[in-house]
């Protein structure tokens, strides 16, 4: 029978644990995000990485400018299966521990308070900030076979990691709305790109645009919610507000600007991908 408290007919924990176990040796249930301390948990980290990366991609393009692209097709193919993989893994073990949370405190609650900001949670938002660094071989698989780098593409990628970095150390509940609607748009995305280097013809590849868009919509709302509160609350109390928002100014204030630059330059990319542009009438 089903209960919010446990959403899937398969408990998903105990099988995670036993992965978890048998590669870090220790439970799940020991690990705690401490910065300083966990691996890759410091702003220097974050941006040296984002430094290196971008040297290698224009690095990259210089060396391979006179050079022949590569024919990597089965490794990239691999590539994009365990990414589809890996983001519906994430996606349905954060749902595992969402769904009792939004069942028992409500939306709001689990948006915005600090209960919401649990030690299993918590894990899984470190190991999908962790999938960011990898998912930087995406930008090094174009280069190598010398595909256009759109300044989207890489500011995407790179900045999705600093987001992901920033709401870790702010611990804002509303994490779990931006990373569980990314989780599941990854999971198409990549299919697609698995999919279509097998030479097959995806029909809906204009929708997966579409579906960027509507989740940095829904995002937006959310997080301009939460942020909303956050500041009339802690601020400006005379302002109409629900109660107070879990997390930092910074985090905040971060994710707001950045977000928003997410969906003005995505329906700026499908406007000049899928919109034709009209036709001049002919002259007599």
């Amino acid at each position: 029978m089903w209960s919010a408290e446990q959403p899937f007919i398969i408990p998903l924990e105990p099988i995670f644990d036993k992965v978890y176990h048998a590669v870090l040796g220790e439970s799940y249930t020991s690990f705690k995000f401490v910065e300083g301390v966990t691996p890759l948990s410091t702003v220097p980290e974050v941006a040296t990485t984002c430094i290196l990366y971008l040297i290698t991609i224009f690095g990259g393009q210089y060396l391979m400018k006179n050079r022949k692209p590569f024919q990597l097709e089965f490794l990239f193919k691999l590539h994009n299966l365990f990414l589809t993989t890996l983001s519906a893994a994430l996606l349905l073990l954060i749902a595992e521990n969402i769904i009792p949370i939004i069942w028992n405190e409500g939306v709001y609650g689990s948006v915005c308070n600090q209960t919401s900001w649990t030690q299993r949670l918590e894990l899984l938002y470190y190991l999908n900030y962790l999938t960011k660094y990898y998912e930087l071989i995406d930008t090094i698989f174009l280069v190598l076979k010398k595909k256009k780098l759109e300044f989207l593409h890489y500011y995407h990628h790179s900045l999705t990691m600093v987001l992901c970095y920033t709401q870790l150390v702010g611990s804002t509940a509303v994490s779990w709305v931006p990373i569980t609607l990314n989780l599941c748009v990854h999971v198409f995305m990549y299919y697609y790109y698995f999919r279509a280097t097998a030479g097959v013809r995806i029909w809906w590849k204009k929708y997966l645009t579409t579906m960027q868009i509507t989740q940095f919509i829904l995002d937006l709302g959310f997080v301009y919610f939460c942020t909303y509160n956050y500041f009339a609350f802690n601020f400006f109390p005379a302002f109409p507000h629900v109660g107070d928002c879990s997390g930092t100014v910074g985090a905040a204030l971060f994710g707001c600007a950045l977000l928003s630059s997410y969906l003005v330059l995505f329906i700026n990319f499908f406007r000049k991908t899928y919109k034709k542009p009209m036709s001049k009438p002919k002259s007599n």
